[in-house]
């Protein structure tokens, strides 16, 4: 992970007023789509461009698909062109939720090869506490031609390579939902309740402190270890609902040191698309006493 991979609000504004970079607003409702460009609308760091989770971050939902399948490189590279980015540029992420779907577009920017991305650690909040000025309304950005880009491929797993890593024991599947929706207490998003069989529950929040940031490197480290032992990085699989905070846990893992992980992008909300395959219900899959 680049030192710049995690930005606090004082050196995105440095890097911002003397470098420049392209900053991207993140921020989204699950239950309500159209709130975060609204709160965009409201308040947004000056020069930000509005990245909309389920038209600009993902593709098409399918009937085998989970609800936020990768988006065509294409589509994707387009939007990244009609938001000004170029590969020279510093691409800046953030949101209102300690970069839970932030974290989304570090990590398809990582997906399609580009390295010069970040996260604005605190997101919008640290933004407002630090002082700095606001602006409201859409921007105006000058269009740049889109770039070629290949997706990375060995990054994500699909859903029959987790039925087969886990039954040979070769896949560390750790899944980022809320520890009630993994015991299958509550599900208000997908259908059915619940989490996969052999999966361990290792909310994203844990990687956060109580106002938003980011714990310390050190911190992250001693969290995730158990979820590796005795096993080989290249194992461990991060799923979610969706394929979407599981990146917030892959952030965190890069942080660690675990630079091999992958994303099982179709998550729960694919798995449970095929009703043959097994669901799991309870707290035998907890990763510690945190998570109750």
């Amino acid at each position: 992970m680049t030192k710049r991979s995690l930005l606090s609000a004082t050196q995105l504004h440095a890097i911002h007023k003397e470098e420049g970079c392209c900053i991207f607003d993140c921020r989204f409702s699950l239950t309500d789509p159209g709130a975060g460009f609204e709160a965009y609308l409201e308040s947004h760091i000056p020069g930000a461009v509005y990245a909309h989770l389920d038209n600009d971050l993902a593709g098409p939902v399918t009937d085998v698909s989970g609800r936020h399948p990768l988006p065509d490189a294409g589509k994707f590279a387009a939007f990244l062109g009609r938001s000004g980015w170029r590969p020279e540029k510093l691409l800046v992420a953030y949101d209102d939720v300690g970069g839970a779907i932030a974290a989304r577009l570090w990590w398809l920017m990582k997906y399609f090869g580009q390295v010069r991305v970040a996260l604005l650690d605190g997101g919008i909040p640290a933004w407002w506490a630090a002082g700095f000025a606001a602006d409201q309304g859409a921007v105006r950005i000058q269009k740049v031609p889109p770039e070629n880009l290949d997706g990375h491929h060995d990054l994500v797993v699909g859903s029959a390579q987790i039925v087969g890593g886990l039954s040979r024991n070769e896949v560390t599947l750790v899944d980022a939902r809320a520890a009630a929706r993994f015991e299958g207490d509550t599900e208000p998003i997908d259908s059915v309740a619940g989490h996969i069989p052999g999966a361990i529950n290792y909310p994203y929040n844990l990687n956060l402190t109580s106002d938003g940031h980011f714990k310390t490197v050190a911190e992250i480290r001693t969290g995730l270890a158990p979820l590796t032992s005795g096993q080989e990085e290249r194992g461990l699989v991060h799923m979610c609902g969706s394929g979407v905070t599981a990146c917030h846990n892959l952030f965190a893992a890069e942080m660690a040191g675990m630079e091999s992980s992958r994303l099982y992008v179709g998550s729960w909300s694919e798995w449970i698309r095929d009703p043959t395959r097994p669901i799991s219900c309870g707290a035998d899959d907890l990763a510690g006493s945190e998570n109750k």
